[in-house]
């Protein structure tokens, strides 16, 4: 694992940010990230394969690689950072206005082990609107990366961390956190919306992606390894049917960070 930018500090709150590639909308991103977090410490995991982006990430960010996929690159940056909090955030995910209050909130009861934000999506489709009012309530169907996992250090090492998997691994996570004995089981749902990409659901369709969606987190319940699933998450990605933005570099971009769930 290599890193650039700041050191270590001794913020209460780390947020680790993995990504396919570290690059201008995303150092966008950031610089609003720590206007609103500060002083939150911000580590970026790009994969280890990937050409280096921006060599220059705003104070109080770290650029990291690591072994690509997303769990083992979660991972990485919980390891680099000493905070005795993690704050998991994809990075095509916009916090809300009052998510600096919320989480000082969450990070102040004794009680909780985990708890995530509900979700919207930049899209005003009504199904995506009604599978995100759902996003209100955990469980297996509900409760996924892209809503921003906030859990405590302790627990996350309790637990063996993200698995590392290519896929599924914003899974598995809270199904190990709710397997706890006492209320570190219990998963919170914070009162506010994070907001996040809705671009694999324009390209492909809503109700194919979620049919696709679907039938992947079956089969992984069903006992798939993941490995296989995100071999034909890519295949499908790189279907010409459900590639109709190939033409605009930054959509794809924003396409290639998404995930299942």
């Amino acid at each position: 694992m290599t890193g650039i930018g700041g050191q270590p500090t001794n913020a209460a709150l780390a947020v680790v940010i993995p990504t396919r590639r570290l690059d201008e909308s995303l150092l966008r991103r950031l610089h609003r990230l720590r206007d609103q977090l500060s002083p939150a410490e911000v580590v970026i995991v790009e994969p280890d394969d990937t050409p280096p982006g921006p060599a220059i990430v705003p104070d109080g960010c770290r650029c990291l690689t690591a072994v690509r996929g997303r769990g083992t690159q979660c991972n990485a940056g919980a390891h680099a950072s000493r905070a005795p909090w993690l704050l998991f955030l994809h990075d095509d995910t916009e916090l809300p206005p009052e998510a600096r209050d919320l989480l000082a909130r969450a990070m102040a009861d004794e009680t909780l082990g985990l708890a995530c934000f509900r979700l919207r999506f930049d899209s005003r489709h009504p199904l995506l609107a009604a599978y995100a009012w759902f996003s209100r309530f955990d469980s297996l169907w509900t409760t996924f990366g892209d809503q921003g996992y906030l859990i405590r250090r302790t627990v996350f090492e309790a637990v063996g961390g993200f698995p590392d998997w290519p896929l599924f691994e914003d899974v598995e996570l809270p199904r190990r956190v709710r397997r706890l004995p006492g209320p570190y089981g219990r998963i919170r749902k914070l009162s506010a919306s994070v907001t996040t990409s809705a671009e694999r659901f324009r390209r492909r369709g809503v109700v194919r992606q979620q049919v696709s969606n679907l039938i992947a987190m079956l089969r992984f319940l069903a006992g798939t390894p993941p490995e296989r699933l995100a071999a034909a998450y890519e295949r499908g990605r790189a279907d010409p049917a459900c590639a109709d933005a190939q033409g605009n570099n930054d959509e794809q971009r924003r396409s290639d960070r998404t995930s299942v769930g």
